[in-house]
Parts: structure tokens; C-alpha cells; sequence
């Protein structure tokens, strides 16, 4: 049995910009040896932690699909000691890898169900993975009507650009793009993402909300989903910013009697309304 607490060795085949600041980066690791690569088996909402060799590690939520094949993306946003030395990096660097860790969005009671993702920010990571997962040729059959609501403070600070113009181009989603406020070139559209939510009114007939943002964006979108007549057995959220070791052995994520590298980090609404209210 492999120890897990050994990471992987990976190499950076390439670096993806996504926001005007050069804050948040894409990061698109292949791996080293084709054994780890066969057995670095992940699901949408997993994270893992990234190495710098004599620096530390980091828990990064994977932002690529388990489709993706060859590959695994990890979006960063320049925070500490350790994302700032993966920003320095440059293509062909190696780094470790280790995971994949924690929970992943739950696709067997997802499946059969209309599917509404909200995202905010640099939240938005595992909600692309969720949704790449989704919209694959062998996968799409398996899940209903997709609603995509996602937002920024700005349009500089929208994240997969590229990919959010193909998914409102495609026919088998509805995608609803927003910022804060526009510059003078953004054509599209402005208002904050509740608002958003409340204007599109998406059904809550067989549907699942899957939420993630910066924490006062979840509080003002909880209630219109409420209003929709969503169940909280079906809000769906990670709780990303508590992931510490991912084995649940330096007791920092614990919430209530849960850790949330093991236990999560995705949780329901009902299942942390029983949880203190630690996150």
C-alpha cells in the first residue's frame, strides 16, 4: 500500500492567467511516473495538497474533470508562503502532489436531477470541475436541465473565460454570467449574484443547488433559493476554506464532531445545520 503521506512528483506543463491581477493562476500538472497518474483516482469537489519541496504544502480544490485525461488542474489564488512560490514557478518546474483527498459532490444523488450551479469568484474551481464532469459526451445523458449562475466584482476578475463563453453557446445548459459593475467594455451583465438568482427564478422541481462563493455571497443567495422552494437537503456547498492536513490528524477543520478533510469538505445545508457553527 502506497503511504499517503508522500506526495507525487508532477511537472507544470502549463500555467493559465486567469484574472487581470495575475493573482489567480491555472495551473495544468501532468505526472511524472504513469503509475501515480493511474492511480490518482478523483471525483468533482476532491482536493489535494500541492508541495513545494522545503517550503510546505497547500489544500487546493481540483478545478480539471476526472474526463480530463492526462492532466489535473489546480486554480491558485497567491495567498501565503506556498501559492506565492507556485506563482513564481514556471512550465517544467516539478512539484508534489498529493490526494486525492476529502469528499466529492455527490453524483449518484445528483443523477436524474435538475442541476443548478451558482458560483463566485475564485470559488468557482470544483463547481467547474462538477460541471465539465457534467456536460462530457458519455456523462450528460446521466443528469437533467443544467442552470450556470456565475459572478465577479469585476470583469477582470472572472475566472475560465474562454470556457464560460462555450458554455453559453451550448444549447443543453442555460449560462448566466454577471459582475458587480462593468468597465467600459463589458457588455454583459451586472448585478450582484443573488439578484441574479432571483431574476432567473431556476425551478426547484427535482433540482439541486450546488453553491460555492465568498461567504457573505452564500448568505444573501440562501434565502432566494429558500423563497424558490429549495430543500436544504438539496443545497448543496464545500467548505474549502477549512481543508488543513486532509487526513483529519491536526484536529484545525473539525466542525463540530466533523473533520472536514475526511468528512468533507462538501457538505448539505441540513447536514450543517446540526454541525456548531464553526466554518
Amino acid at each position: 500500500m502506497e503511504n499517503p503521506y508522500i506526495p507525487m512528483p508532477v511537472t507544470v506543463d502549463k500555467i493559465f492567467i486567469e484574472v487581470d491581477t495575475k493573482e489567480i493562476k491555472t495551473f495544468r500538472l501532468a505526472f511524472v511516473n504513469k503509475t501515480d497518474e493511474e492511480r490518482f483516482n478523483y471525483r468533482p469537489g476532491q482536493f489535494a495538497e500541492l508541495s513545494i519541496y522545503g517550503k510546505g504544502e497547500s489544500p487546493i480544490g481540483i478545478a480539471s474533470s476526472p474526463t480530463d485525461k492526462g492532466y489535473v488542474e489546480f486554480t491558485v489564488q497567491k495567498a501565503g508562503i506556498v501559492t506565492s512560490e507556485l506563482h513564481d514557478l514556471e512550465e517544467g518546474a516539478q512539484i508534489g502532489l498529493r490526494g486525492p483527498l476529502g469528499n466529492s459532490w455527490p453524483l449518484e444523488f445528483l443523477e436524474g436531477k435538475n442541476i443548478v450551479i451558482v458560483g463566485g469568484g475564485f470559488a468557482f474551481t470544483t463547481l467547474r470541475s462538477l460541471a465539465n464532469f457534467m456536460l462530457n459526451d458519455e456523462q450528460r445523458s446521466r443528469f437533467g436541465k443544467i442552470v450556470m449562475i456565475y459572478g465577479a466584482r469585476t470583469p477582470g476578475l472572472l475566472c475560465y473565460k474562454p470556457e464560460l463563453k462555450a458554455w453559453e453557446d451550448r444549447s443543453d445548459m442555460e449560462t448566466f454570467v454577471t459582475v458587480d459593475k462593468g468597465d467600459n467594455n463589458w457588455k454583459g451583465r451586472e448585478g450582484f449574484v443573488p439578484t441574479v438568482c432571483k431574476q432567473v427564478a431556476p425551478s426547484s422541481e427535482n433540482a439541486v443547488a450546488v453553491i460555492c462563493g465568498p461567504p457573505v455571497m452564500i448568505r444573501f443567495t440562501l434565502p432566494v433559493f429558500f423563497e424558490l422552494g429549495f430543500s436544504k437537503e438539496n443545497i448543496l456547498t464545500s467548505l474549502e476554506m477549512k481543508m488543513k492536513c486532509g487526513f483529519g490528524k491536526c484536529g484545525r477543520c473539525n466542525v463540530g464532531h466533523k473533520y472536514v478533510c475526511k468528512d468533507g469538505p462538501v457538505f448539505s445545508l441540513a447536514e450543517l445545520e446540526n454541525l456548531s457553527r464553526e466554518y
